[in-house]
């Protein structure tokens, strides 16, 4: 179902009669619908006979009917109405609304034990099917409520906007189950950054009077090629606290967010967390008030969460000024409890590489205050002549270029260093000469990091690929690089999949060029 109050009440509908729920994004195929639905043993499917999504209508019952034809397990398909369009009913089907009629408004909660099952969500990784993550009655909920509390200030009466899709885990835990838990008004956004033009998000601040507001660094970067104009024409007096999510924000998107759109005054809070930890581990609040908030830093661990940097050899590094391996080394309650019917998995995905730690799979600098700074996945520490580099680190130095939005680095085989740096860059429309931002580009990152530092290869693309939720798919421009671009893997989360034929183009032009110039 697309982000609506209906799918909301349905997620909420589970939890009351001890259901267990598993929420899947509305742009997913019929065959990875299937999938999750074959692994969770799925007795029930509801979904909206379409969905409308920045101006588009997706056809999401086309797309149930689909899935549910690979499905042994379905034996109802609830069907609600999001526009007045009909659809083909079969034989599992239910019109949702009709049957609801039918039902007494009251519906007695089912007593449920503290690890009883919540709801499953399903991640996918690089490799191997997707996973489905057990979070649980008791222990996610008391994080969720606890750290939308305390990280973004929420005071009674507050409207709290989080503009995640409710099929993520942002969604779950800052859309649906802590603000409400809170009391909270929570603000449901179905709809895209740009559509129907750059001023979406904060016209809709003025509008709803948004206290707190929580989104991607994607889709501030992505707002950040659009004049300030379409910032300042709205009212935004009534935020008090901003919020980043999903990736490492970088310092251009981090001073635009703090000083256009929050005026230099509210609080901005880059937090670090997972689908597996069910809620915000790292985050610059809650801390002493008017503690310094430095950019760019998801700075300092939340109640009960202790974070250590390993080495390469599993040695816990000491100290500060030190970056390694992001782990945790004692329990929280909102942290995942297995994957679902795979509990060996679990054990060798998050507990295998440094034994007696919760291992996140991302790397981070620990400052000599003891504040934290996510680096950016592992995977995507690039080994160059020995120096152990991270992309994001590359990114955010190009970043700052006033013609470059965004940018996304890789490592790829190198003869003589190991490993060296791939850029992709997107440059604005009036950016000039493409060229001359490559030098500039170069330049910036030989002078803020390191020569070592500056890539090997740096390619002008027009978008980058990305999930539905925002993130760069870095490893899809890995295999293009490696020539192995045949065999992209799982791709059902990508918002737009031609993306990756403009890149193949404009990778075999740079390589025809690069070939005649040598």
């Amino acid at each position: 179902m697309s982000v609506s109050p209906l799918a909301v009440a349905a997620m909420l509908a589970c939890a009351r009669i001890g259901a267990i729920h598993t929420v899947v994004f509305a742009g997913f195929s019929a065959g990875s619908l299937a999938a999750r639905i074959n692994d969770a043993k799925c007795k029930v499917v509801i979904t909206f006979n379409q969905g409308l999504r920045g101006g588009r209508v997706v056809e999401l019952k086309e797309i149930v009917d689909e899935a549910v034809k690979l499905c042994p397990t379905v034996q109802h398909v609830l069907v609600a109405h999001r526009t007045d369009n009909k659809v083909h009913m079969g034989d599992l089907d239910i019109p949702l609304e009709q049957e609801m009629a039918k039902e007494e408004p009251v519906c007695a909660p089912e007593s449920m034990g503290s690890e009883d099952t919540l709801f499953l969500l399903y991640t996918s990784g690089s490799t191997g099917t997707p996973k489905g993550l057990v979070h649980t009655q008791a222990g996610y909920l008391l994080y969720a409520a606890l750290t939308h509390r305390f990280v973004f200030d929420y005071r009674p009466g507050d409207v709290f906007g989080c503009v995640a899709d409710i099929g993520w885990i942002t969604g779950h835990s800052y859309v649906v189950y802590g603000p409400l838990c809170n009391g909270a008004t929570s603000v449901l956004f179905e709809s895209t950054p740009v559509y129907p033009d750059a001023g979406r998000y904060w016209e809709m601040v003025q509008r709803l009077k948004i206290n707190q507001f929580y989104g991607s660094p994607t889709a501030f970067r992505l707002l950040l090629k659009f004049e300030d104009s379409w910032v300042k024409k709205y009212d935004r007096s009534s935020l008090r606290t901003l919020g980043s999510v999903g990736e490492p924000i970088n310092h251009e998107a981090w001073e635009w967010l703090h000083r256009v759109v929050g005026d230099s005054r509210c609080t901005l809070v880059d937090t670090w967390w997972q689908t597996e930890t069910g809620g915000i581990c790292i985050s610059p609040r809650p801390s002493e008030e008017g503690a310094e908030i430095l950019p760019c830093m998801a700075m300092r661990p939340l109640f009960g969460i202790v974070p250590v940097l390993m080495d390469e050899k599993g040695n816990v590094l000491k100290g500060g000024d030190v970056s390694g391996a992001l782990c945790l080394s004692q329990a929280w309650p909102g942290m995942a409890r297995t994957i679902f019917g795979d509990h060996q998995r679990f054990m060798d995905t998050y507990f295998k590489a440094y034994p007696g730690y919760y291992f996140t799979g991302d790397g981070a600098y620990r400052t000599g205050d003891g504040h934290y700074q996510i680096t950016g996945r592992m995977d995507d520490v690039i080994n160059t002549s020995g120096h152990r580099l991270g992309a994001a680190e590359i990114e955010d130095a190009m970043a700052d270029h006033p013609a470059v939005p965004e940018t996304a680095v890789i490592g790829y085989p190198h003869d003589i260093k190991g490993e060296a740096a791939f850029a992709f860059i997107v440059l604005k429309d009036d950016a000039g000469d493409a060229d001359v931002v490559v030098k500039e580009l170069r330049s910036v990152v030989a002078s803020k990091i390191a020569k070592y530092a500056v890539p090997d290869q740096v390619l002008v693309v027009k978008r980058l690929p990305k999930t539905r939720s925002g993130k760069v798919m870095r490893r899809l421009l890995r295999k293009i690089v490696t020539g192995r671009a045949q065999d992209l893997g799982d791709i059902t989360t990508m918002e737009d999949p031609t993306v990756i034929t403009e890149i193949l183009s404009a990778y075999q032009e740079y390589k025809d060029k690069s070939g005649a110039a040598q």
